[in-house]
């Protein structure tokens, strides 16, 4: 009943044990029933002895490693039980052991289904074509560019793209999802994917070893291989219950006179729970995990990830959906736009950046033909310089482009309207002159306010929002993911000290997409990887990977890692304390070997069951909401009456203000809605609303409050910039445009307000 057990050279070994054990206790029985008590000792005898050998090699082998272990009470009580002649009670020790191990064996064989399941479907062939003929080969031999065929219910062994007209695949393995997707001809496809129709036609884009499905599997083989730091634990407790338990069983025959009360103590004081619990609950949370299209890589990474309380996120293709589309394109010096954009995407063609990739399928979409660039140099969070035929172009940031040179009214209005559009752009250069500017959109995905709100009710403390992007245009989707804290313009050595300075104030968590932030996510205490393409890059960089590209599948790995750890700690301290009792009544003559020894097995089967319900997790409600939270926010609604009368008030007249006037009346208005609006709102978001949440029906009851909130930090932003607009040029600005804007905002803010206080009349039942 050992750790040892659960190591692959003894695993083969324990359901033999139990039925040489089983056969020696009822062999023994039968020849006791007939009156033949010799033939009855030593059929026990020799069962237990089966027993203590294997324990002996076992404890060997963890000593040659410099490991000690509860073993060695176990082996103590055999032997003990032997020296004092009582065959039987040797013979349900020994039984007692091999049993525990058997249901170590196949319960740890259940958690680990899911991640068996991962490895074992792993293609190992491939059928190649070769002309007209179709050739058998390993997985292994597919080299990029080969054609492969993938018949009716095979799974599809290299990454690639779809050469037939559409397919119909089953992508559940690498996303959880069970409802079959149709790719169209020319898309990619990863490996790992089933075939569900008719047979297709695949190029290879990847090795096998460079391919999705090859990163899913290391990782699923790192997490059936791990032990985690609450594991090796158990090891260290040896120190402590070894000595214990020998100081217990010595005073109970000390102070007795009765040696079988030192036997009784040594029976009932096998640790197993604490042997047995931990790695079947920490594989089991493990198992659970990649159920739901979520790896981690190993028991130590599980831990960690129960601990964080502070969260970084990558902003495109995190928060974001990371499908970056090509919005407009702005030009000056009397370029044509599709000029612009022809020498931007022949110079994109060079890199694999999101945006690189948005700026060439927008010029493909409008038939643009693009030159082969040359002499490109690409600087990582800033852009690209080379030479487009005669050209020499630089695409990218403002800073790149320009290098320190003048950046001009046109540049300036150009990110005006980015910042008020909450847009990104690149800028393109051509032969030292400004040619023009792409803007781009990339959406916040449609779960990442509720997950951000979810985090925060899940103990989450800190979240931070790093980019490479601008400042004005991340502010945008920082409010919109409903973040509160920022760092833009970072460079990927800027994320990493980032990651690295936060570290001192408790474990961090860094979400990224497993390519580009590989540096930070190797940083952070725990990394996970964004979607199943960045399993192989993430293999060494990160520790867990959400296949399916869904940004709520973390909240699922935060809630399986702490419910199983909890679910860990609880199996020991009851099994433990359950056995601690025992040792008591067997020290004061209550509890006698034979009995022991049952009571021992009853012991560890229930803490068996009680580790496997890490398989079956479900979330935990928030806390509930008291009498006095409500009649504090609706005292905080009338304080803020005042501030809303007068931005009624503007929103009426503020256009026929003189521009001097305006100035000075915005920027006052201004100052103090982000003083006290913006704050009671941040208040109601990280405070009430999770509170809220737990007396409501359904998963996210507030979403729509919750949206108000996003929309009024977003006109507050923009009300802001204008202000700083009005404040550097009085006349920059049609006064019209902030009055449409001062009108939204007071309505929104209305309404919002009388949701929220009906809300809580509808709540308040005292």
């Amino acid at each position: 009943m050992t750790q040892e057990s659960a190591t692959s050279w003894t695993r083969w070994l324990d359901p033999p044990l139990l039925v040489l054990t089983g056969l020696g206790l009822l062999v023994g029985g039968l020849s006791y029933q007939l009156g033949w008590p010799d033939i009855a000792a030593g059929s026990w005898a020799a069962g237990s002895l089966v027993m203590a050998v294997v324990l002996c090699v076992e404890m060997a082998r963890r000593l040659s490693r410099g490991e000690t272990g509860v073993d060695l009470v176990a082996l103590l009580a055999i032997i003990a039980a032997l020296a004092f002649g009582q065959w039987l009670v040797a013979a349900v020790v020994a039984l007692m052991l091999a049993s525990g191990r058997a249901l170590e064996y196949y319960t740890s064989r259940r958690a680990e289904r899911e991640l068996r399941m991962l490895v074992d479907r792993a293609p190992h062939f491939a059928w190649l074509e070769d002309g007209e003929a179709l050739r058998q080969v390993p997985v292994e031999q597919v080299r990029v560019g080969q054609v492969i065929r993938v018949r009716l219910g095979e799974v599809v062994p290299v990454d690639g793209r779809l050469l037939s007209g559409s397919a119909s695949l089953d992508e559940s393995a690498l996303s959880g999802e069970p409802l079959p997707v149709t790719r169209s001809e020319g898309g990619a496809l990863r490996s790992g994917v089933v075939n569900l129709g008719d047979p297709i036609r695949i190029e290879a884009t990847q090795t096998s070893a460079q391919s999705t499905y090859a990163g899913v599997v290391r990782l699923a083989e790192a997490a059936r291989r791990s032990r985690a730091p609450f594991v090796r634990l158990a090891d260290r407790y040896a120190l402590l219950f070894v000595p214990a338990t020998l100081l217990v069983a010595g005073l109970a025959w000390q102070l007795s006179g009765d040696a079988m009360r030192a036997l009784a103590v040594l029976v009932v004081a096998t640790p197993c729970p604490l042997i047995l619990a931990v790695p079947i609950a920490i594989v089991g949370g493990i198992s659970r995990a990649a159920r739901r299209g979520i790896l981690i890589k190993d028991g130590a990474t599980l831990e960690a990830l129960a601990n964080v309380r502070q969260l970084f996120l990558d902003k495109t293709g995190t928060l974001t959906s990371g499908q970056v589309r090509l919005q407009s394109v702005e030009v000056t010096g009397g370029h044509e736009a599709s000029q612009v954009l022809a020498w931007a995407a022949s110079l994109a063609q060079a890199s694999v950046h999101p945006i690189s990739e948005a700026i060439v399928r927008a010029a493909q979409s409008q038939r643009i033909p693009l030159q082969a660039p040359q002499a490109v140099e690409e600087i990582p969070g800033a852009g690209l310089a080379g030479r487009v035929g005669e050209h020499g172009v630089r695409l990218g940031t403002l800073s790149f482009v320009r290098a320190g040179g003048d950046v001009g009214r046109w540049a300036e209005d150009v990110l005006r309207r980015m910042d008020y559009a909450a847009c990104g752009g690149s800028f393109v250069e051509v032969d030292g002159a400004p040619a023009g500017a792409l803007l781009f959109t990339d959406q916040v995905r449609r779960e990442t306010p509720r997950v951000v709100r979810r985090l925060r009710a899940l103990g989450i403390a800190r979240i931070v929002m790093l980019t490479g992007d601008r400042r004005e245009t991340a502010e945008m989707i920082a409010l919109a993911a409903g973040i509160d804290e920022l760092r833009a313009g970072l460079t990927p050595a800027d994320k990493v000290r980032a990651v690295q300075e936060a570290g001192g104030a408790g474990p961090t968590l860094m979400v990224g997409d497993g390519i580009n932030d590989a540096p930070a996510l190797a940083a952070a205490d725990v990394g996970v990887a964004m979607g199943a393409a960045g399993a192989s890059a993430s293999s060494e960089a990160a520790g867990v990977v959400v296949l399916m590209d869904r940004l709520d599948r973390l909240l699922e790995a935060l809630d399986i890692a702490r419910r199983t750890k909890a679910i860990a700690r609880q199996a020991v301290m009851a099994g433990m304390g359950l056995s601690f009792l025992a040792m008591l009544a067997a020290a004061f003559g209550y509890l006698p070997a034979l009995a022991g020894a049952v009571l021992q097995e009853i012991i560890d089967v229930m803490v068996i069951l009680y580790a496997l319900r890490a398989l079956g997790l479900n979330p935990r409600p928030a806390g509930p909401l008291s009498g006095d939270d409500l009649d504090h926010l609706q005292e905080e609604h009338e304080a803020l009456g005042q501030l809303l009368g007068r931005l009624r008030q503007w929103a009426g007249g503020f256009a026929q203000l003189p521009p001097q006037e305006a100035s000075a009346t915005l920027s006052d208005l201004v100052d103090d809605l982000q003083r006290l609006l913006a704050e009671h709102e941040r208040n109601d978001e990280r405070t009430l609303y999770p509170k809220l949440a737990s007396r409501l029906v359904g998963e996210e009851p507030l979403l729509p409050l919750s949206y108000g909130h996003r929309e009024i930090f977003r006109l507050l932003l923009l009300l802001g910039r204008m202000r700083d607009d009005l404040r550097r040029d009085p006349g920059s600005l049609p006064l019209e445009e902030v009055q449409t804007l001062l009108i939204r905002l007071d309505t929104l803010v209305r309404l919002h307000f009388d949701q929220e206080e009906e809300l809580y009349r509808c709540l308040d039942q005292r």
